[in-house]
């Protein structure tokens, strides 16, 4: 499949998203929070997990601290996600929404894909494995397309919580398969 020449697919007052123009592959594979490969405005926080012999606590958020505490105590929405193993949910982006994803079960591939025109890090795109192994929350600004594979064989659950309540009109959608984002969705067998 070749790729298509750069076009934009959204806007939004200085916001101008274009699909960029990538050869095959997963981007940069993060491995810290403070990696220096990380697209510009996603963030990280790890996440402390208690496991007993009952199972394990972790909190999700804490309302006015953490990555999304300055999210709008009045129009943030806290939304959940049941995923069966190998599914894959990609790609979606949006205009105004931040996101702040936090993987309670299980293990996702997330990826992501800066899409936003005069970006420092416009085409770049990330690969972060997430979830009981690496509890780490992430941060998501509006421009940066994101999608997630379940790995492993257990399902996955991500709680999600958005700075505004859901707008079907405020959200884009790319195929997983996109042939600007090029992402390779297969096992990497390295």
């Amino acid at each position: 499949m070749t790729a298509p020449a750069a076009e934009t697919i959204a806007s939004h007052g200085d916001m101008v998203l274009v699909r960029p123009v990538n050869g095959k592959g997963i981007g940069s594979v993060i491995l810290a929070p403070d990696s220096p490969q990380l697209i510009g405005g996603v963030r990280i926080e790890p996440m402390a997990v208690w496991p007993d012999d009952r199972g394990y606590f972790l909190e999700v958020q804490r309302i006015g601290q953490g990555l999304a505490g300055h999210f709008p105590v009045e129009s943030s929405q806290i939304s959940c996600a049941l995923n069966y193993p190998g599914a894959i949910k990609a790609f979606h982006y949006h205009l105004h929404q931040t996101d702040c994803w936090t993987p309670a079960m299980g293990m996702l591939q997330v990826a992501l894909a800066d899409l936003r025109q005069g970006s420092a890090t416009f085409g770049l795109r990330n690969t972060l494995y997430v979830g009981a192994l690496r509890p780490w929350r992430v941060l998501i600004p509006p421009g940066v397309a994101h999608g997630y594979k379940v790995i492993g064989r257990d399902p996955s659950m991500l709680i999600y919580m958005t700075d505004r309540f859901y707008n079907p009109s405020d959200e884009g959608r790319l195929p997983y398969n996109d042939p600007g984002v090029h992402y390779d969705w297969e096992l990497q067998h390295k």
